[in-house]
């Protein structure tokens, strides 16, 4: 067991979460697709990966429209093969520990597309420990990067708010 998780650490695993990007509202339509503003930034987050050579094996997706849409915009423009597969667990208001637990056990990189307050609780878990405290302000069509580091710890990498992501696409 200790050689596994020995392997699994160096690693140095990277976890890529974005909330998916802005939707419309139940009014306009209940199922929540997202907006025109929503796609465009979600294009631009996409570019901007694409650019920076970031490889993503898998994509994981809520079922909630605007998630799905979101993770097939990511995984349309990226270079390399993606799985792209819904989830259980990535809902809104889904308890975090389940998905922390797969997260913990895998060495994979991966990105999980979710929603508030889900990827607040989740980032807060895995860096802190506790789902309680703020650690990351997440935006509609950001990127945040975590990297679980030589100790096994989860850090913060980078984060790119869709606003940066909008002003660099050119």
């Amino acid at each position: 067991m200790i050689g596994k998780m020995k392997g699994l650490l160096e690693k140095n695993m990277k976890l890529y979460l974005m909330q998916h990007g802005n939707a419309v509202s139940k009014e306009e339509n209940p199922a929540q697709p997202l907006s025109e503003k929503g796609r465009k930034d979600v294009e631009s987050a996409a570019d901007f990966i694409c650019k920076a050579g970031i490889q993503i094996p898998l994509i994981f997706h809520s079922n909630k429209t605007r998630a799905k849409q979101t993770a097939e915009i990511i995984a349309a423009r990226l270079i390399s093969q993606v799985g792209l597969n819904e989830k259980k667990g990535l809902a809104p208001l889904d308890e975090i520990v389940h998905i922390a637990k797969e997260i913990e056990a895998t060495e994979e990189d991966r990105m999980l597309v979710s929603h508030l307050p889900f990827l607040a609780k989740l980032s807060s878990y895995l860096i802190a420990g506790d789902e309680s405290l703020s650690i990351i302000q997440f935006q509609q069509g950001g990127l945040v990067c975590l990297q679980r580091n030589n100790e096994g710890n989860w850090v913060i990498e980078w984060m790119v708010p869709p606003l940066l992501i909008t002003i660099n696409r050119g």
